[in-house]
């Protein structure tokens, strides 16, 4: 019951995203590189996501080019609004302006779904450690 009636009216759109309407092209990339690169999280899977590669005992070279493709899909994200605003300019402003609202509105739900699958990667990970 709770979960459906706090799920009634818009959620309060987080301060951070509010924020982010007032950035210039600088602080934007600023703040990007502060958000990504230095986030706990981030850090953290970017170590798992090389260890993973570096137990595969493919080449070093193969461990490079899958390092790669790492970063590039883990950024996808990131630079998909980035390619969106530049490839259409100001026709890009409502597509973007939707795309916020639409996770500041989801946003609950996008981290559940994202700790869920990550937690089930974690105890998928540890059964099969066990029966090795």
């Amino acid at each position: 019951m709770a979960w459906t009636a706090a799920r009634r009216g818009d959620p309060p759109t987080p301060k951070w995203i509010g924020a982010l309407d007032a950035f210039t092209p600088a602080k934007a990339g600023g703040a990007g590189v502060v958000l990504s690169a230095l986030n706990p999280k981030n850090l953290l899977l970017t170590i798992a996501g090389a260890a993973a590669i570096a137990q595969t005992g493919i080449s070093t070279g193969k461990q490079v080019g899958a390092f790669i493709v790492f970063v590039a899909v883990a950024t996808i994200g990131v630079a998909a609004p980035v390619v969106i605003y530049f490839a259409l300019g100001d026709r890009s402003r409502k597509i973007l302006d939707d795309l916020k609202a639409w996770l500041a509105h989801n946003n609950a739900v996008i981290m559940a779904t994202l700790l869920l699958i990550i937690g089930v990667k974690l105890i998928g990970n540890a059964i099969a450690g066990f029966s090795s």
